[in-house]
């Protein structure tokens, strides 16, 4: 069985991936923790300064993961044309104009989902994003793919 699809990569795409990468991992759910300990703080002592700190915190990661979504957009070339992707029993071939790269299953870190796309990383910070938008009606075929090449450990998706 093999799928193919193409997929483009926008500002929004991108600072949903950025976000799920970010919150799922230890650094953002720390300063989370440490934001809402904050704003804690200002409800036990009224400290305004604490409300303050706490908002700067909490809102912070987000706004600064939104202008950085939108600045990789303008300053990345492969962002501006379609990804192909060819899902084999072998593995994931992407490729864009003439470029073309090969990876095997076995080789890949982990899958996941958000609301808004399926992510398939290749390592521990470089990932493929499969906007479900434009997944269309591949997208169970896309899941069980994935799903049937991958450990099961490996693979957290919500259909």
């Amino acid at each position: 069985m093999e799928i193919e699809f193409d997929v483009r990569i926008d500002a929004g795409v991108l600072y949903d991936y950025m976000l799920h990468h970010t919150y799922s991992s230890f650094s953002g759910v720390l300063g989370t923790a440490v934001g809402a300990l904050i704003l804690v703080g200002f409800a036990a002592t009224g400290y305004v300064i604490y409300l303050i700190a706490g908002i700067v915190i909490l809102a912070y990661l987000p706004w600064s993961l939104f202008l950085r979504s939108r600045q990789q957009m303008l300053n990345t070339p492969a962002f501006k044309e379609p990804l192909h992707y060819r899902m084999t029993q072998e593995g994931v071939e992407i490729s864009q104009k003439e470029a073309k790269e090969f990876q095997k299953w076995e080789d890949m870190y982990k899958a996941v989902s958000t609301s808004k796309s399926i992510i398939l990383y290749t390592s521990s910070v470089k990932a493929s994003i499969f906007p479900r938008s434009d997944l269309g009606d591949q997208q169970a075929a896309v899941i069980e793919m994935i799903s049937r090449h991958m450990p099961p450990k490996k693979v957290k998706i919500k259909a």
